[in-house]
């Protein structure tokens, strides 16, 4: 006799006479749930699993979560068919969705006719324990801009670059892509320089690069900027004393506060501006402290007059000295707000910022005060040696920009002081026709306009146009005529103005032109995903330290590796307030009520 069990309840029945005792089983069984529709629910053991997995991924939730009573109890009430599974389970489930989602992006990578920028940085964990993280830059067939951290992977000591590069080179090898990278962006450490070089001069990955490495290496933006201000700062210090300790002073205790305030109402100040202190390993907070305790000078003289105590007020040398440091710095801050963005803009947004910073160096470093011409040269010193190339990488992705190409590159040089800036600027034009050139004469278009003859009967049969032959005949009779390429169509026609498109998305702008343009375009969909700073990869850095913390510390490298990046490739980057940066805020306004 055949039997039948209810998937509800799991009690068993004849079923050898048709159905109706099973039907009957169904009106009264305990275990059967109904939608409000009447529609049976349907629970799937494998659906609720998997989005176990991605919840314990977004939320950084332990594996043990699982196993704790209440969680067991609220998924048994929500359906009583629930089986709970272990922590191993978890983690299990973990890294079948960290598989299964790697092979969707394996894809992407591979099926894309542009090349990959890559960034590439080192950190440690609480545990002391090293990683590295290769995070990829590109542009897709749609022209949306992707940054997809493909690796966090521990690296025990010792670290150098060559064994660096071969971790490197092994991983873009597992993803099939170590023939596709355009650039790499790294900070200025020794190990950094010296896998590069060794990358360039091995000849089985060498010959994948374009114009042999040439615009290979991208240094660290943010980093470098850094470098620069730091050295400005070491020669300025003293310059800021008072203005530092005046904010520390209005800042100390609640009565100091309630009277700087009343000093801000007598004064009629009226800003939005906030009094900041600053932290001394961190520059930015130090020109934001200086632009807004400026704003509230005259009230630090009015409580100068009321508190005898107020020792450290800011005489109007002071002032003057703190408006011209805030006046250097504030191109430093803004191209160091866009370096820092979480979802980074397009290569060719720094170039203004990079050239305002260098043409306030050189203007700066001529003043009559001693302390801001000082300052302003070992700035300058730092920049002309850390930024040489920056001129070529950032001028091809300006030159990219409809709104500005060539004529950008010629009004900023001509304004620095270079004696030779125009040809400056036809090196690098000279310089862009030959990376070019790589696009023009790559397989990717080539392969697709060469054609073959077919013999038919005894007879070539060519599958062209007949007229070919006329081409052929006047190329060798007359001379072939000089064909413009697309790079010099591009270059020549009207700019749009900028003007009228103050936000032109440029990728939108290559995404309409790509038919008109298509090696051209290619080339711009590279040089346009460069990616100027590590941002990236510090950023996966601080989604592991919440992954891998005190109280996660036994975290096997390859269970951090798939939780960091299934959330990076599912969820992006969260953003997340600065408490830290909030702390060092008082708005005034607040104590005067």
């Amino acid at each position: 006799m055949k039997k039948a069990k209810c998937k509800w309840c799991e009690v068993t029945y004849t079923a050898g006479h048709g159905t109706k005792n099973l039907l009957r089983h169904l009106d009264t069984c305990p275990n059967r749930e109904v939608n409000v529709d009447g529609s049976v629910v349907q629970f799937d053991q494998g659906v609720f699993r998997d989005m176990l997995a991605r919840a314990i991924i977004k939320h950084n939730y332990t594996y043990s979560f699982v196993e704790h009573e209440a969680t067991r109890e609220l998924f048994s009430y929500l359906n009583p068919n629930v089986k709970h599974i272990s922590r191993l389970k978890a983690r299990s489930d973990v890294v079948n969705v960290y598989e299964k989602e790697k092979g969707i992006l394996k894809s992407k990578l591979l099926s894309l006719s542009s090349r990959i920028c890559l960034t590439s940085d080192l950190w440690t964990s609480v545990t002391t324990d090293h990683y590295m993280t290769v995070t990829a830059h590109y542009i897709d067939e749609d022209w949306e801009l992707h940054s997809k951290v493909l690796c966090f992977s521990y690296v025990p000591p010792p670290y150098s670059g060559p064994i660096l590069l071969e971790k490197l080179l092994t991983l873009l090898r597992e993803w099939g892509i170590e023939r596709k990278i355009f650039s790499i962006t790294l900070d200025n450490a020794s190990y950094n320089d010296s896998m590069v070089d060794i990358w360039k001069n091995t000849p089985s990955v060498r010959s994948s690069l374009l114009c042999d490495g040439q615009f290979f290496h991208v240094r660290c933006g943010a980093h470098v900027l850094n470098l620069i201000v730091q050295e400005g700062l070491k020669v300025i210090d003293g310059s800021l004393h008072n203005i530092r300790e005046a904010v520390k002073y209005v800042r100390a205790t609640q009565g100091r506060r309630v009277k700087f305030a009343e000093c801000i109402s007598q004064s009629c100040l009226k800003t939005s501006k906030k009094v900041r202190q600053d932290v001394a390993t961190r520059w930015n907070s130090t020109y934001l402290m200086l632009e807004g305790a400026i704003l509230f000078g005259c009230a630090f003289s009015h409580l100068k007059l009321i508190d005898h105590n107020f020792v450290t007020c800011p005489s109007s040398e002071d002032w003057v000295r703190g408006k011209k440091i805030a006046f250097l710095l504030k191109p430093f801050y803004d191209i160091s707000t866009l370096f820092s963005g979480v979802r980074y803009p397009t290569a060719n947004l720094y170039f203004y910022g990079v050239w305002q910073i260098q043409l306030r160096l050189i203007q700066a470093r001529n003043i009559e005060d001693e302390a801001i011409s000082s300052m302003a040269k070992a700035m300058l010193k730092k920049f002309e040696k850390y930024w040489k190339c920056y001129s070529v990488v950032l001028s091809f992705a300006v030159l990219l920009d409809p709104r500005y190409k060539l004529h950008l590159l010629e009004f900023c040089y001509s304004k620095l002081d270079m004696d030779d800036h125009v040809e400056f600027v036809r090196g690098i034009r000279e310089k862009l026709y030959t990376l070019f050139d790589e696009y023009v004469t790559d397989d990717r278009f080539t392969s697709s306009t060469s054609r073959g003859n077919i013999s038919v009967e005894g007879i070539d049969e060519n599958t062209g146009d007949d007229i070919d032959e006329y081409d052929a005949f006047e190329s060798e009779h007359f001379g072939s005529q000089s064909v413009k390429s697309q790079l010099d169509l591009y270059l020549e026609e009207n700019r749009l103005d900028r003007k009228k498109f103050p936000d032109l998305n440029v990728l939108d702008y290559w995404k309409t032109h790509s038919h008109r343009y298509p090696e051209l375009s290619l080339m711009a969909r590279d040089i346009l995903s460069i990616p100027i700073t590590t941002v990236a990869s510090e950023s996966a850095f601080s989604i592991g330290g919440r992954i891998l913390n005190k109280y996660r510390s036994s975290l096997s490298p390859e269970s951090v590796e798939a939780e960091l990046c299934t959330r990076n490739w599912l969820f992006g980057v969260p953003l997340e307030e600065d408490l830290d940066e909030e702390s060092l805020i008082i708005d005034f306004q607040d104590y005067l009520h």
